[in-house]
């Protein structure tokens, strides 16, 4: 059993620790003292802690405080984490110590066993590299979580939520073209409005989608902003005058992106606002894919009871009990995972919130929902897109049976007519079980060459 386990140790004293494993002994503790949720902070943040001990490492080695060998050997190690080779060792809860002291360590211990062994040691000796004089050198937990939530949020964004929202407003676009020439009843209160074109309905939205873009990406300036060299409390103890801005120098490099150093970097190490504004652009994004999603479900619905407007591809049998019935599935799973992102951005607040002095000790909690509401966002759109958006048919038969039997379509004789006659036409309708058009001709209000004037639906939209 002992040959099992490798004594490691820390400022608290020895710690049993797998043989195998590349963490120390504080991530030992934080495994034994945080069993909390199974729930890991994802890869992109794993990456983002990769590329800051790369940069840290070439920086500290550019001004001279950390030897070239050493240095070289902690880069190719931060290399591999990059890349994703040693995500399983990265082992610590999200529910965990305050700020994210596990999380650091746990990167600082995995790059300085992995760089042991690159310079032909044996992981634990932490005579030749150490985790914290040496991968940590000139860093702190408080500027290296906060830095690694805005490079992982920042690389999600671009690279993952983006390119799929992009498609999805794509999509969208040639919808509102290929329906254009179909017009329908509009639908406000649920209830019957004036005509409009099925298209026009799409190129809402899509332009709805272009908006919360925007929001998106303007909300990306404060994230660009890291106060990596901060250290501590903002002052930057412990590090070299031009560490700060060569290590940033070094995250936009690998990175591609404009990251700088922050307008007030005190203001950076007290408070999380890049996190807190970019969820809540992702909030809103969701409560508009969840309004276009619920959408699609009301103007799919049927197909022989509902309004069924528009066909939703297949994609899988809808109901254990009722053959042959078929729901809108991926519009449901959108909707679901709008409703999680809400929630996500209300545990991001209220975690902002317990920013006090010059910390907030939640930023692990924060880095988890952030990534967590772009990873489903990202994957969920994709799916979204592509099972079910990009396969959509437009029903024209029935959009044109249902606008002609539209009450609403009274509002066109109101110049004729005014309102109130107009008002008594749709209410006769409705109670003869006729259409406006065969009420105006009963009763001799117009002349059929007025009728079709005034009922000209094409001239309505």
């Amino acid at each position: 059993m002992q040959g099992e386990f490798r004594i490691s140790r820390d400022s608290l004293g020895e710690v049993k620790v797998p043989k195998d494993a590349y963490y120390g002994a504080q991530t030992q503790r934080a495994i034994e003292n945080f069993p909390i949720s199974g729930l890991r902070l994802p890869r992109r943040f794993i990456r983002a802690q990769g590329i800051i001990k790369y940069s840290a490492a070439y920086a500290n080695s550019t001004v001279g405080d950390l030897d070239q060998r050493l240095a070289e050997a902690i880069m190719k190690a931060a290399e591999e984490v990059i890349e994703g080779k040693w995500d399983h060792q990265f082992v610590v809860d999200v529910y965990q110590a305050g700020a994210g002291t596990s999380q650091n360590m746990n990167a600082n211990e995995v790059i300085a066993n992995r760089a042991i062994e690159l310079m032909g040691g044996e992981k634990g000796d932490t005579s030749i590299v150490h985790p914290n004089d040496h991968v940590n050198m000139a860093q702190s937990t408080n500027d290296t979580i906060h830095v690694a939530i805005n490079i992982a949020a920042v690389e999600a964004v671009y690279h993952d939520l983006i390119p799929e929202l992009d498609g999805l407003i794509e999509t969208l676009e040639q919808k509102g073209r290929d329906f254009y020439h179909i017009i329908k009843s509009g639908r406000t209160h649920l209830q019957d409005a004036v005509p409009m074109r099925l298209g026009q309905e799409f190129y809402g939205y899509k332009e709805t989608l272009v908006e919360a873009k925007k929001t998106i990406l303007e909300s990306l300036d404060l994230l660009y902003q890291i106060g990596f060299g901060g250290n501590a409390v903002g002052t930057g103890i412990n590090a070299h005058p031009k560490y700060s801005e060569l290590a940033i120098e070094k995250v936009a490099e690998i990175t591609g992106f404009p990251f700088r150093n922050p307008s007030n970097r005190f203001m950076f190490m007290q408070n999380t606002q890049g996190a807190i504004k970019l969820s809540g652009a992702l909030k809103n994004l969701a409560i508009h894919l969840i309004k276009i999603a619920s959408d699609l479900r009301l103007l799919s619905s049927g197909p022989r009871t509902g309004l069924a407007e528009i066909t939703l591809p297949p994609v899988q049998p809808g109901s254990s009990i009722m053959p042959g019935k078929v729901n809108p599935v991926m519009a449901e799973m959108m909707n679901m995972i709008g409703s999680q992102v809400i929630g996500n951005d209300a545990t991001i607040t209220s975690a902002g919130q317990a920013s006090q002095l010059e910390l907030n000790v939640m930023m692990p909690v924060i880095a988890y929902n952030l990534l967590h509401s772009l990873q489903i966002l990202s994957n969920g759109i994709k799916v979204f897109n592509e099972r079910s958006v990009k396969g959509i048919m437009a029903n024209e038969k029935r959009c044109n049976e249902l606008m002609e039997q539209s009450l609403a379509l009274a509002t066109a004789l109101n110049p004729a007519i005014g309102y109130d006659k107009a008002a008594e036409i749709a209410k006769k309708a409705y109670a003869k079980g006729k259409t406006i058009r065969e009420v105006v001709r009963e009763e001799g209000i117009l002349s059929e060459e007025q009728i079709d004037y005034y009922l000209d639906v094409k001239k309505m939209v």
